[in-house]
Formats: structure tokens, C-alpha cells, sequence
């Protein structure tokens, strides 16, 4: 075996290496940095009580930065009672509106209630690679089985994305899924992993309870970055290595 037969064959192995590299980075990056939505945390609470919950809301452009946020309250089972907590760089607006139908609520009928809030950025708002959380505390906690809770985020291009779809039949994820508060369903397996329910009651601490999820969420997508990143480099590794075993690439230089 001739030392250049040799050269095309490690040059071929490299080649096929650098390839299978890049198909399981990018196949790794995929999913872990779609896992990158608009979450509310905790995932759970029991009926009856007040909580906060808190928005989760990373940024998914690299060009633009998130300037607002709308989330859609339930009006079918209302809060009769949300309110704020203060952002620094934000500004919030909880709007109120009439009920498609009058909700009766222990001795009382309620015809009108809170039915979005809205955060907006006062400066740059969030960046690339940055999240913001938004807290709210509502209450009562209707005695249903879970509540939508759509987001809609703006850019500061112009554009919004519309967290506001539902889990498949088969409990698949879309790919913009609203964020839900599940009271006395149960949640999908893997939803909020490791919170714990949410007891009548409780206060600005619930948001504890969810703070494992949230860190693995973070890590997975820095995977997932990682990975895309690496997938990339190693296409361009096997293109330049691809160049050069073109035919009489070397030819010039064998025969001077």
C-alpha cells in the first residue's frame, strides 16, 4: 500500500467521522433547543386558593429582542381577582372586559373580570440568549380541570409569536404550545417535571417549587446551542476535506 493510498484513506475515515459528528449534533440540538417556550411556573394548583404564577419567557431571536408580552386569562373560568408584580424595565397593564356569559361565584355573579395582562419593555427589553420572569398572583383558583393560559411575544422587529397551541391527542407537543395551569387534571408526564402541586393558599413561594425544571430547561438549550454549534463546525471541517481531495487538487504541486 503506496503512502498516498493511505493519505486517501484516513482522509475518507476523517471525512465519514466528521460527518456522523455533525448528524448527532444537529440531531441532538434539535429538540433540546426547541424545549426554549414560554412556560408558566408553577404547572399546578389546587382549587379555591390564590397563587402566583409566574411567565418564563426566553428569547428565541438572534436579531431581535422581546418588547412585550400578552397573556390571554381564562373567561370561561375567570380569576376574579389578578394582580402584578413590578419588572424592572417593563411596564404592566392588567385589562378587564365583560364576560361572554355571567359566571356565578359562590352567592355572586360576576359579568365582568380580568381578562389579559401586558408587559412592555420600557428599554431594549430581552436579548439574545436572555429570559425575563413575569409574576402574577391570581385567585380564586376556578374549580376546573386546566386553564390555557395563551402568550403572545413581540419583537422589537415587528413580529410576534403566538404560544397559544394546544397539546396533540396523543399528548404530543406543537411547536408553539400555550402554557397551562392544571388544577384537578393531572399533567402530561413530562410537563413542569419534579413541581409540586400548588396547596390552596399559597404565595410569592410557589415559584420555588419549579425552579429545577426551569434550570434544566436552561441547560438543555445551552446543549442544544452547543451542539448545533459543533454540528456546523464539523460540515465545514468535512467540506474543506472534501476540497481538497477534488482530482488533480494536488496535481500541480506533484508535479514541480
Amino acid at each position: 500500500m503506496t503512502s498516498q493510498t493511505s493519505s486517501r484513506r484516513a482522509r475518507t475515515t476523517g471525512i465519514a467521522t466528521l460527518s456522523g459528528l455533525a448528524a448527532l449534533a444537529l440531531a441532538i440540538a434539535a429538540p433540546l433547543s426547541a424545549s426554549a417556550h414560554v412556560r408558566v411556573d408553577p404547572g399546578q394548583a389546587s382549587p379555591g386558593g390564590y397563587t402566583t404564577l409566574t411567565f418564563k419567557v426566553p428569547n428565541e431571536s438572534a436579531t431581535a429582542s422581546t418588547t412585550s408580552l400578552t397573556v390571554d386569562l381564562p373567561t370561561g373560568t375567570p380569576f376574579t381577582s389578578v394582580s402584578y408584580q413590578p419588572v424592572p424595565g417593563w411596564t404592566a397593564q392588567v385589562t378587564e372586559a365583560a364576560l361572554p356569559e355571567p359566571i356565578e361565584v359562590g352567592d355572586a355573579t360576576i359579568t365582568e373580570a380580568p381578562v389579559s395582562v401586558t408587559w412592555t419593555a420600557t428599554g431594549e427589553g430581552i436579548g439574545d440568549g436572555e429570559f425575563q420572569l413575569f409574576p402574577i398572583s391570581v385567585g380564586p383558583v376556578p374549580d376546573t380541570g386546566s386553564i390555557a393560559l395563551p402568550a403572545h411575544q413581540g419583537y422589537s422587529d415587528g413580529s410576534v409569536v403566538d404560544w397559544d397551541e394546544s397539546l396533540g391527542d396523543d399528548g404530543s407537543e406543537p411547536e408553539h404550545p400555550a402554557p397551562v395551569l392544571y388544577v384537578n387534571d393531572a399533567p402530561p408526564a413530562d410537563e413542569h417535571a419534579g413541581m409540586a402541586p400548588v396547596t390552596a393558599g399559597s404565595g410569592s413561594d410557589a415559584t420555588a417549587s419549579g425552579s429545577g425544571s426551569d434550570d434544566l430547561g436552561a441547560l438543555g438549550l445551552g446543549f442544544g446551542i452547543g451542539g448545533f454549534v459543533l454540528g456546523a463546525g464539523a460540515l465545514v471541517l468535512a467540506a474543506v476535506a472534501l476540497v481538497r481531495r477534488r482530482p488533480g487538487a494536488g496535481a500541480g504541486t506533484a508535479g514541480r
